[in-house]
């Protein structure tokens, strides 16, 4: 199974940026499209992007135009740009495989994620 390592968040201002990194544990990572999801405190866990094994990128209406997505398959790492930060941004960001037919992926393969908060 592969496990992911999440990083890169923290503290930001209104309008700020923050950059979030991904690390996989293992190379097969590069064949799957990949996910960044978010959960505010009491919410459910919404998927934000998703990038094909070849780039090919999809991002939910509230983040489109602010978030990036990108990978590197030669890292194992995948990455989230997030520019413009508000506060309907701030929650606990993990990735994941992206959803195979509507379903997220097993509550056992998520990672601790990494806190992002948005506030001045």
């Amino acid at each position: 199974q592969v496990q992911f390592v999440e990083s890169g968040g923290g503290l930001v201002q209104p309008g700020g940026s923050l950059r979030l990194s991904c690390a996989a544990s293992r190379s097969i990572f590069k064949f799957y499209t990949m996910g960044w999801y978010r959960q505010a405190p009491g919410k459910q866990r919404d998927l934000v992007a998703t990038i094909t094994s070849t780039g090919s990128t999809n991002y939910a209406d509230s983040v489109k135009g602010r978030f990036t997505i990108s990978r590197d398959n030669s890292k194992n790492t995948v990455y989230l740009q997030m520019n413009n930060l508000n506060s309907e941004d701030r929650a606990v960001y993990y990735c994941n495989l992206a959803p195979i037919g509507g379903n997220y992926p097993d509550p056992g393969s998520w990672g601790q994620g990494t806190q992002v908060t948005v506030s001045s």
